[in-house]
């Protein structure tokens, strides 16, 4: 222990588990005697670098986090939740704000005699109102400049060309289908290991609008979860880039450009509007992914009723998913009786989607899971590498450059490995360090 900060054998073996990632990428890699020292090195520099940058800093100058699990609700969140309501409490009345509580009639009451929020009315609309915010800020040059800083660092640090790099630093924002479009351009011309760089960072990060749901699910039930998810998809960046290039070491010469493709609105009411409109569509994409998943999941949990208990307990896809991939997170840092457990929000995420697995992370009571150990699988799973986004994505960049397919099909499953493991890295990063420092308020 050094002043108030605790660290053991669990944070020493997130960092053999950092080595043991890169060793089993090294494993499948198309070219061992190529290994990318020199990215591997700044990478991870960069992922410490950000987690102390966002975490460290504060607490270095007194200004400790945000509000988390002790100072209440996050105030951003609470901002954004409590604009989108009032959106939603005219358009869907009171199945929009929850007032049903207050109606004669209330049929669906938890134990505490609380209506439960509706998931479709007042959970995704969220994700209306941060899409179209988004777009106005890009329009408006705010988040344009924010990724074009985010691309120099990444251009300059891991060597990466332009166009590439400006792919990654996009994806710490926006969709794994919508920061290609950046460099839609230069996709013909791109070698297999960018396109595998592209398509990875596409899968270890998640877009900032779905990222704002997430926080709202955790928010209470850890400490400032909108900067842990933030960082998660900045940290999960480099990452993506290290463990691509690790998987398939650049044999080609890459085509660099200092070009900066656009999205192009033609005002500020333009980008408002294609904003909403393009939130609404990835609103009715998770209910229809949500209402399929979770329908497969109760399923086949259906299915393992008629198999006998194993250890004293029913079977069902978590657990088997939990046995799966408890090894991977005991490597990154979860204590071993909690690896079960955590591996199976990791493999609910990978076989169904992240989205039901922050779903079930949320709603796992507080003395369910060791607060150090919510954290870590929070930034395990926040990512879109699942295999329902394999197909989303060859789609997307099929659309983009027909002429690429063969290369976005055979490099779907690399992308697929890739992604997960640059998810697990970012978990073994912030496992590595004590966890006073992302807990203090």
């Amino acid at each position: 222990m050094l002043d108030g900060y605790t660290w053991g054998w669990d944070n020493g073996r997130a960092l053999i588990g950092i080595v043991l990632i890169y060793v089993l990428c090294w494993a499948f890699s198309s070219n061992r005697r190529s290994i990318p020292w020199r990215i591997i090195f700044c990478a991870t520099l960069l992922q410490y670098a950000f987690v102390l940058l966002f975490f460290g800093l504060p607490m270095v100058l007194g200004a400790g986090s945000t509000p988390g699990v002790s100072g209440g609700e996050n105030p951003v969140i609470k901002a954004l939740v409590d604009a989108t309501r009032y959106g939603t409490n005219f358009v869907f009345g009171y199945v929009g704000d929850n007032t049903m509580v207050a109606q004669p009639f209330t049929p669906f009451t938890t134990a505490d005699g609380l209506v439960p929020p509706s998931f479709f009315f007042q959970i995704l609309p969220l994700i209306i109102v941060v899409a179209a915010l988004s777009a106005i800020l890009w329009h408006w040059g705010i988040l344009k400049w924010i990724t074009a800083f985010f691309a120099v660092i990444f251009r300059r640090t891991l060597g990466i060309s332009g166009p590439t790099a400006l792919s990654v630093s996009a994806n710490v924002f926006m969709g794994m289908t919508e920061a290609p479009l950046l460099i839609r351009p230069y996709l013909k011309s791109m070698t297999r290991s960018e396109l595998l760089v592209m398509m990875t960072a596409g899968f270890a990060t998640i877009a900032g609008s779905v990222l704002v749901v997430y926080a709202t699910m955790l928010d209470g039930k850890m400490p400032d979860p909108i900067t842990m998810l933030v960082v998660a998809s900045i940290i999960s960046s480099p990452a993506a880039v290290s463990l691509a290039l690790t998987l398939m070491p650049e044999s080609e010469t890459a085509k660099a450009s200092e070009q900066t493709p656009d999205f192009k609105y033609e005002s500020t009411i333009d980008a408002f509007s294609s904003g909403a409109t393009d939130g609404l569509k990835i609103v009715f994409n998770i209910a229809t992914m949500l209402i399929a998943a979770l329908a497969l999941l109760y399923l086949a949990n259906e299915g393992f009723k008629a198999l006998p208990d194993v250890w004293g307990a029913p079977l069902s896809i978590e657990r088997v998913l939990g046995w799966v991939f408890a090894p991977l997170m005991y490597m990154i840092g979860v204590p071993l009786d909690e690896a079960a457990k955590s591996g199976s929000l990791m493999g609910v995420k990978t076989v169904l989607t992240e989205f039901v697995a922050f779903i079930q992370l949320a709603g796992l009571p507080a003395d369910a899971m060791d607060p150090r150990t919510r954290m870590i699988t929070a930034y395990a799973v926040c990512g879109f590498a699942n295999f329902g986004s394999v197909g989303i994505l060859i789609g997307g960049l099929t659309i983009m450059e027909p002429d690429r397919r063969d290369d976005f099909m055979k490099l779907a499953w690399h992308t697929l490995f890739a992604g997960t493991l640059a998810t697990c890295l970012s978990g073994a990063v912030v496992a590595s360090l004590p966890y006073e420092l992302f807990s203090r308020g």
